[in-house]
């Protein structure tokens, strides 16, 4: 399970999580994209799919495991919990027994920041992708999410740099991983070739760590 994960909201983590789904998945081995997003939830409006099931229905016999996303073959959703459905303790369970269950390849779409609605969900991966524009701050903030997923026992693969065509200077050392690729500043992001060349390319880095 790999989360994508910044301490800056804003920068692109539902995009590349839908992204590198799309690009990883196919009909015979689909990727799962999970929304442990509780306060912001924007997964299922950004692929254009309903939000449930969700993360509170986890396990429930009565409820699917996950939904297809039409616009994207090859990725299945599960949403966030919809307000009072489920608390972070309540996600990290049901990431867990996701995690125990199908072992459908997943990523989890996490919140920014560094309080714990951020924190619990890195307790439940194996792997953290980040995500972080090229300013100083933003990079910074990444920086303190990888601290705090080492600190989890979470492996962070690489970093993902949106809205730049170019990696700044010493982005490896600061994180300590490698930039996986970057992403070309796009006012529509899925629908730019640049941008989908960029996530392929992110994929297949990731490949090469088998980290999906």
């Amino acid at each position: 399970m790999l989360a994508i994960a910044g301490g800056k909201g804003g920068v692109g983590k539902t995009t590349t999580t839908l992204a590198l789904a799309a690009t990883l998945g196919d009909s015979r081995r689909p990727v799962r994209v999970v929304d442990a997003d509780c306060d912001m939830p924007d997964l299922h409006t950004l692929a254009g799919c309903d939000r449930k099931p969700t993360l509170a229905t986890v396990g429930d016999p009565a409820a699917p495991a996950d939904s297809p996303v039409p616009a994207y073959p090859g990725v299945r959703l599960v949403g966030a919990p919809t307000p009072g459905a489920g608390t972070s303790t309540d996600v990290v369970a049901a990431l867990r027994a996701l995690a125990d269950g199908d072992r459908l390849p997943t990523l989890v779409d996490t919140p920014g920041g560094a309080g714990p609605p951020a924190v619990e969900p890195l307790r439940a991966v194996d792997a953290v992708v980040l995500v972080s524009d090229s300013t100083p701050q933003s990079l910074l903030d990444a920086a303190k999410t990888a601290a705090m997923a080492r600190q989890l026992d979470a492996t962070v693969a690489g970093v993902v740099l949106t809205r730049t065509r170019d990696a700044p200077e010493g982005v490896p050392d600061l994180l300590g991983a490698p930039v996986l690729a970057t992403v070309p500043p796009a006012s529509q992001p899925l629908e730019c070739a640049g941008v989908w060349r960029a996530y392929e390319t992110a994929a297949r880095e990731l490949g090469t760590q088998t980290i999906i």
